[in-house]
């Protein structure tokens, strides 16, 4: 891009500029900086920053355009100039119909799609009524026990019409497979059923810990799901690999980039592996990422990974297809970045979070409530969340023109350093046997858990100011929002509700579907299909886990012994 005789002169410039601006520099200025990942900021960027910048090449291989390999500028062509983000909002709490209530009152505020929380029985696979789940029905997101409880949260929904996303891994197969059974009783056929199942289960080995069964069985229940969709549910994307909650875990920008790659690798690596082609399943693979605050590096995050993946795509998976090179990905601001002191803070953090996601090209944008820190958001709370991307979208616009960063020495020059170290990542994943073995000998566990107490040490050193919590103090602040929360009676209503169902239900239906689930885990047949039989005739989400236990067993991770920061 820039020849040779330029970039000397430019150095020879920039060593003059140097010198003078020494004398404006602030003596008590911080002693570095530096973003959340650790990378260090230089004081000024100049084409010289970028690597390579001397060859005619850099711009096509590096940057090129929205639309075209390799996808640094976006995945689209024209962006948010024809389509904007899809708003979702995340909601799910005490029973079905609660949630049925919220995603109706979201709905008619203008959100355009639904985003599924579940309570903790649910996602670990355990009915309402079971004993562990005592004092925790409905706490964090909505019961979920049968089908009976999805027909209820989707009462009045055309599934024709609405995309919506479900947050859960373990048990993810038996959730889609009961949402697909309330298309199937609505009359949607399977092809118009829009969404994202987020289905991750090497991130809650990682980062999580919402795991039943052991890695390989939990990976073919993934395998099974997207060879069934790619057949009959081609708009449905199978997974949302989730460095989301990785960077929640503690893990820096860095990590969550390539952790999160490096778990999709070994997804696409999987289904081909069960024999399945890398076109046919590819262009229904999606991505989650955290938008924290470290603004532009969480920008270049986005840049860096699209380039990352439609190389490997192509290159080492040899997907033809150029949607199979598209990653595609859902946003959602902080959640460990919102603070309890000043809850009102946390508006202005979420709408410069959600802005990193806007510049970096998302998909899908969810922005967290100012109370959730406290408690499940509330209306007022979720409508001023839902407002701000509505602001971003409409008022500010940056939704005019593709990439509007694009170019910018700091931004590329950042962009190919975290592409850098996401490299090499892989390089040392692959050098300790893969991402299972990484899993297995706990290598994510200890990288996140370091970056974690870095992090911890830079705040209580002030080298990193959060406002309101180790600087701007309030003395005896007064915390006077509204908090959401869960009546009692909600548990002993979704206690009474799954033992009406047991009971009403054609238990000889159930058994013998139960027994089938059985004999395909046992087998080699698709575990997916089984469970939506299941589902239909009412089996409970723990009546099928508790199969799939038997039979596979139930993972107990390997303590691992902390190494020295």
């Amino acid at each position: 891009m820039f020849g040779k005789k330029f970039l000397d002169k430019l150095k020879e410039h920039r060593s003059q500029w140097g010198k003078v601006a020494e004398k404006f520099r602030e003596k008590k200025s911080m002693p570095r900086f530096f973003t959340v990942s650790g990378v260090d900021i230089d004081e000024l960027y100049t084409p010289d920053s970028m690597k390579n910048a001397d060859q005619e090449s850099y711009y096509w291989d590096h940057i090129g355009f929205p639309g075209e390999f390799p996808y640094t500028r976006g995945v689209h062509h024209t962006m948010y100039r024809t389509r904007l983000w899809t708003m979702r909002q995340f909601a799910g709490m005490g029973t079905p119909r609660q949630t049925n209530e919220r995603f109706h009152y979201i709905l008619k505020q203008g959100g355009t799609g639904l985003s599924t929380a579940f309570d903790l029985p649910t996602l670990m696979g355990y009915d309402s009524d079971h004993p562990r789940s005592l004092g925790e029905v409905g706490k964090c997101g909505v019961a979920v026990d049968t089908l009976a409880d999805m027909e209820i949260i989707f009462d009045g929904i055309d599934l024709s019409k609405v995309s919506t996303s479900m947050t859960i891994n373990s048990p993810a197969s038996i959730l889609l497979a009961m949402y697909l059974a309330v298309a199937e009783k609505q009359g949607v056929p399977f092809d118009q059923v829009r969404g994202t199942l987020q289905n991750d289960i090497l991130k809650e080995y990682i980062a999580q810990k919402e795991f039943i069964f052991p890695p390989r069985p939990s990976i073919r229940l993934i395998t099974d799901m997207m060879e069934y969709c790619t057949k009959h549910v081609p708009q449905w994307n199978t997974i949302s690999i989730s460095g989301y909650h990785i960077s929640e875990a503690g893990a820096t920008a860095v990590q969550e980039l390539a952790f999160t790659l490096a778990d999709g690798f070994q997804y696409v690596e999987s289904a081909i592996e069960a024999g399945q082609n890398v076109d046919d399943f590819a262009p229904r693979l999606s991505y989650f990422f955290n938008a924290h605050s470290d603004f532009f590096e969480e920008i270049c995050k986005y840049r860096a990974a699209r380039r990352i993946y439609a190389r490997r795509m192509r290159d080492k998976y040899g997907a033809k297809n150029p949607r199979s090179w598209l990653l595609r990905f859902h946003t959602q601001t902080a959640g460990c970045s919102l603070t309890a002191q000043q809850p009102e803070n946390n508006i202005v953090r979420v709408a410069i979070q959600a802005l990193s996601g806007v510049l970096g090209g998302t998909q899908s944008l969810h922005t967290n409530s100012m109370d959730e820190t406290l408690a499940l958001p509330s209306e007022k709370a979720v409508r001023i969340a839902l407002r701000t991307q509505q602001i971003i979208a409409y008022e500010t616009g940056v939704a005019n023109t593709v990439d509007p960063l694009a170019g910018s020495y700091f931004v590329e020059s950042l962009t190919d350093k975290m592409e850098a170290e996401a490299e090499a990542y892989f390089d040392e994943i692959e050098r300790r046997g893969g991402v299972l073995k990484c899993i297995e000998e706990g290598f994510f566990q200890q990288e996140i858990a370091r970056a974690a107490y870095r992090h911890q040490q830079e705040l209580e050193k002030k080298e990193r100011i959060i406002v309101g919590v180790n600087e701007f103090i309030m003395e005896d602040e007064e915390i006077e929002i509204p908090v959401l929360k869960i009546d009692p009676q909600v548990e002993r209503d979704q206690v009474a509700f799954v033992k009406k169902i047991r009971a009403e239900r054609d238990n000889g239906a159930v058994q013998a579907a139960l027994g089938k689930l059985r004999e395909v885990a046992r087998g080699n047949g698709n575990t997916f299909e089984v469970l939506l039989d299941c589902c239909r005739v009412y089996a409970t989400l723990g009546e099928m886990c508790d199969v799939l236990r038997d039979e596979w067993g139930e993972y107990v991770e390997t303590a691992a012994a902390m190494k020295p920061c």
